[in-house]
């Protein structure tokens, strides 16, 4: 992989054969252009952190509704977490028209139309393989792609939603609880990019999942490893992307 240009240093560690690219910023160019529209994609850890420089990029003014998809938090067995509130009021306050969505218990044909007029694409975080399994129950990851790489609407991912946008999210297995998605059929993921993003990195909260056992299970495999920070998100516009810190 061949840099254009480089606007900060950054560090670059090899293990194995899987790539860890950790604080990086400027552009580089990458082979996953699949047709000729436009692909905008935007992966972010916390997307309340962030939102408002992202939303610079576009003018809301004449088109800014967005879903904010929340199935990935359907975890029953887990309290309604208090930052989905921060991220659905940051989007609304950066000039996005919010409305919530889940995927959950939608024929194929109910989420494309109701997806077919939005401008942007949201998926919120929670747990990344209970949000796989209910995107394999409805066809959602055939919709998503030809939504964004074919009618270039615009993704955006926070945390899993940006774990599944990559085209495995096996290395995560240690985060999150998968036995909670006991109708999993492999792990697959949306296959939108060719890297996988480890959200929270350098958040204490995630620390000892990271060190102690998710680094270690993410060791042996062959897929690049974009570790990304809370105040961090990766541009991706059609074969390169960026890393910008806000």
């Amino acid at each position: 992989m061949v840099g254009q240009r480089t606007l900060n240093p950054f560090i670059l560690v090899r293990i194995q054969t899987r790539q860890l690219f950790y604080g990086m910023t400027g552009v580089r160019r990458r082979n996953f252009c699949y047709n000729t529209a436009m692909k905008r994609i935007y992966l972010t850890s916390s997307v309340h952190l962030v939102a408002m420089r992202i939303a610079k990029d576009f003018n809301l003014t004449k088109a800014n509704k967005l879903v904010f998809i929340t199935t990935a938090t359907e975890d029953k067995k887990r309290p309604s977490p208090n930052w989905i509130d921060e991220d659905r009021s940051a989007l609304m306050k950066a000039g996005f028209d919010v409305f919530g969505y889940t995927i959950t218990g939608k024929t194929e044909k109910q989420i494309r139309e109701d997806l077919e007029n939005v401008n942007f694409i949201y998926v919120e975080g929670g747990n990344t393989f209970l949000l796989l399994e209910r995107a394999q129950q409805t066809n959602f990851i055939s919709i998503i792609r030809k939504l964004v790489l074919e009618e270039e609407k615009v993704y955006i991912g926070t945390s899993a939603g940006s774990i599944i946008a990559s085209p495995d999210i096996y290395p995560t297995y240690i985060l999150d609880n998968a036995e909670i998605a006991s109708n999993l059929k492999g792990y697959k993921g949306f296959n939108l990019v060719d890297f996988i993003i480890f959200p929270h990195w350098g958040s204490n909260k995630f620390s000892e999942l990271y060190l102690n056992k998710r680094l270690d299970h993410a060791y042996s495999g062959d897929s690049e490893i974009i570790l990304l920070r809370d105040n961090q998100y990766v541009e991706v516009k059609d074969e390169w992307y960026r890393i910008v810190s806000v």
